[in-house]
């Protein structure tokens, strides 16, 4: 981030008994909003914190995931001096679905520690943070026989965040998550373990429902959610199912685990 430095006169002393003053710059006015500033705003607790915060808090629009729209969002906003944020707005639209998803995220972080400029003032700045959306390389929706399905990896790291929109935003894992066992064995165990519930067979309903999940560190699965629902019961018995599934192993990035956020489809078939 570019410092903006302030502007120093000197004045030459003449024999005059008169010595040219410095002029400092003038204080802030109470709207100005400032793009470089000499200390700038940061999210409470951190940048690191921060990104942990939009990875794990994204939710992959499923229509998005669907089509294979994939990419970066940059959302500006300007950081107020309370630290809170506002006037947030995406600066390059990807699509309505992910632009939406963007300013969400950004419009339900955390509070920031406002910036600082001429005096040690605390000023307004505008932000611009990179928000992206990576499917992983190879990931499909194609539905086979019954249980035989892929699931689809939505963001694979964390997300860098910062008021440097330079900062590359994604960190790729060296090995996507998978299943402990492989992706049939997982299966085969939601096939096994399936209890296809009575409503939906009175009704003669079958199809997919669509729920993400976050594999930890330690392989566990945390945060589901339906993100696209099917009625009946089928939605309730699809979070059953992952909530009750056995551990996964974690995504790998330089030798460490990492979390990665997965979209599965839950099969059900009459």
């Amino acid at each position: 981030m570019k410092r903006l430095l302030p502007l120093l006169f000197t004045g030459c002393i003449g024999l005059s008994a008169h010595a040219q003053k410095l002029k400092m710059p003038p204080k802030p006015s109470a709207t100005t909003v400032y793009d470089s500033v000499a200390q700038p705003a940061v999210p409470l607790g951190g940048t690191e914190k921060y990104a942990d915060f939009l990875a794990s808090h994204q939710k992959y629009p499923a229509s998005a995931m669907q089509k294979g729209i994939q990419g970066t969002v940059k959302v500006s906003f300007i950081v107020e001096k309370t630290g809170t944020v506002n006037e947030v707005k995406v600066e390059n639209p990807l699509s309505p679905e992910l632009d939406a998803e963007a300013i969400r995220l950004i419009k339900s972080g955390p509070k920031w520690t406002p910036a600082r400029h001429h005096r040690n003032e605390i000023v307004r700045q505008r932000v611009v943070v990179p928000v992206s959306f990576v499917l992983s390389p190879g990931s499909t929706t194609t539905v086979g026989t019954k249980g035989k399905v892929n699931p689809i990896a939505a963001p694979a790291a964390d997300i860098a965040a910062s008021a440097n929109p330079n900062v590359r935003p994604v960190v790729a894992p060296d090995r996507p998550t998978q299943p402990v066992g492989g992706t049939q064995a997982f299966f085969d165990w939601i096939e096994k373990n399936q209890k296809y519930p009575l409503l939906a067979k009175q009704r003669k309903i079958q199809g997919k429902v669509m729920v993400e999940f976050m594999v930890q560190p330690d392989g566990s699965l945390t945060d589901m959610r339906v993100v696209k629902k099917m009625g009946s019961g089928l939605d309730e018995e699809a979070l059953r199912l992952i909530k009750a599934a056995p551990k996964w192993e974690p995504a790998m990035f330089q030798g460490k685990p990492i979390k990665q956020k997965m979209l599965l489809p839950v099969l059900f078939q009459l």
